[in-house]
């Protein structure tokens, strides 16, 4: 199996790899394009993060319809109506497999999204 490794990262890291026709994106933050953390809640951030998801799926040929699986961390629990509301408009038919847990992030955000998609070669 060949791996492909596409993108940069401040952090030991590689956002995206591809093995054979899966994709893994590393857990995505809600950092807008100037490098700091979008402004408004949870919705916002949980927005930005599916924006940077879809940018790194981009880097392996990938889009957003072909995510399979994510694992969602939630600062607070009680954002979960609110993330989920802002995640349902963009996975809003056949969404992909999803874990969800309330979690201390690393640095001082309401979510964080790491993906796993399938794309044969």
């Amino acid at each position: 199996m060949t791996k492909q490794f596409f993108g940069e990262s401040h952090v030991p890291l590689t956002p995206v790899v591809r093995a054979g026709d899966f994709v893994y994106v590393s857990g995505q933050v809600p950092v807008g394009e100037d490098g700091k953390v979008v402004a408004g809640g949870v919705a916002a951030e949980t927005r930005q993060v599916l924006e940077n998801l879809r940018k790194c799926l981009a880097l392996a040929g990938c889009e957003i319809g072909d995510v399979i699986k994510t694992t969602v961390w939630l600062r607070d629990r009680d954002d979960f109506a609110a993330f989920n509301a802002a995640y349902g408009e963009v996975f809003a038919t056949n969404p992909p497999a999803r874990s969800t847990a309330e979690s201390r992030l690393m640095i001082d955000i309401a979510v964080e999204i790491e993906a796993i998609a399938y794309k044969p070669l």
